[in-house]
C-alpha cells in the first residue's frame, strides 16, 4: 500500500481541480513526481492523458479522480480513505500508438498517443487516402473526411462517436475507422492485430490537404502518416475494485 507521503498530486487548471488539490495535500502531503510511489491525477480525461504524457520516464502507476466531465479514465472523487483505496487499486497496464507524420515540406514529426491517431481533412473536399496494412496495400482509395487508429483504451472516445467498435482491454488489437467514408461509401473500418502497421498516404495532398493528430498534438499538411503500437511502453492506471477499465468498456456498450 502506498503511503501518504509517497503520493504525487497533480491537477488541471479549472477551479475544481486546484481546490481538490489544495485540499488533498492539505490532508496527505505532497511528494515530488520523481519520489512518488503513486501519482493521482485530478482532472478530466484530458488531463490524464497530459499526466500520462508527462509521467511516463516515471516507475509509478497513475490513479485518476475525477474532477472533470466524463472522466472514463478517472475514479469518483472522495476525500477521504485514500490510501486505503490506492491499497485496494486495480492495474491496468496500456501501450499507447507511435505515430510518424511525414509532412509536404518532407519535415518528420513524431508523437505517442494513448486514445487515437486520427488524420482530419483540413480543406473543403473529402480527402483521399491509401491504406497499406504491415507493407502490403489494403485500401487504394478511400474518400472520406478522415481515418483514424485506436488502442483499446481510447476505443469509446473519438473512434466509439466514429461508429468504431469498443475493444476490450488486453484483447490485443486495434481498431482502424473510417470518419464519413464516401467511397467506399458503406466501409467502417478494420479491427488489426495490435502489432500491425499501418501505413497512411494521402491522395492529392496539394488539393486535399489533410492534418494528423496524436492524442491532441495535431501536424498539418501530412502527406503520410505511419502508425504502430510501441510495447516498449506501459501506462499504469489504478482503478478502484469493480471499476476497472473492462467494466466500463462493458458498461459503455449498455448504456
Amino acid at each position: 500500500m502506498p503511503r501518504a507521503k509517497d503520493i504525487a498530486f497533480l491537477a488541471s487548471d479549472t477551479p475544481e481541480a486546484q481546490e481538490a488539490l489544495a485540499r488533498l495535500t492539505d490532508r496527505y502531503g505532497q511528494t515530488d513526481v520523481a519520489r512518488s510511489s503513486v501519482i493521482v491525477a485530478l482532472g478530466g480525461d484530458g488531463f490524464m492523458l497530459e499526466t500520462l504524457h508527462a509521467t511516463m520516464a516515471v516507475d509509478a502507476p497513475v490513479y485518476g479522480m475525477n474532477r472533470g466531465t466524463v472522466g472514463f479514465l478517472m475514479n469518483d472523487y472522495r476525500e477521504t480513505g485514500l490510501t486505503g483505496r490506492l491499497g485496494r487499486a486495480e492495474e491496468a497496464v496500456i501501450n499507447p500508438l507511435h505515430m510518424t507524420a511525414t509532412c509536404a515540406d518532407g519535415a518528420e514529426v513524431e508523437a505517442l498517443a494513448i486514445n487515437e491517431v486520427s488524420l482530419l481533412r483540413a480543406g473543403p473536399q473529402a480527402a483521399r487516402l491509401k491504406i497499406s496494412i504491415d507493407e502490403k496495400v489494403r485500401m487504394e482509395e478511400l474518400v472520406c473526411d478522415g481515418a483514424l487508429v485506436s488502442t483499446p483504451a481510447g476505443s469509446t472516445a473519438y473512434n466509439y462517436s466514429a461508429h468504431g467498435p469498443i475493444l476490450p482491454i488486453g484483447s490485443g488489437v486495434l481498431a482502424l475507422t473510417a470518419m464519413a467514408a464516401f467511397r467506399p461509401r458503406r466501409w467502417r473500418g478494420a479491427i488489426l492485430p495490435q502489432q500491425a502497421r499501418v501505413r497512411f498516404d494521402v491522395l492529392d495532398a496539394a488539393k486535399r490537404p489533410m492534418m494528423a493528430e496524436a492524442d491532441g498534438n495535431s501536424v498539418r499538411d501530412v502527406v503520410r502518416v505511419d502508425v504502430a503500437s510501441d510495447p516498449a511502453i506501459n501506462h499504469r492506471l489504478l482503478f478502484d475494485p469493480g471499476h476497472g477499465l473492462e467494466e466500463r468498456l462493458l458498461r459503455e456498450q449498455f448504456t
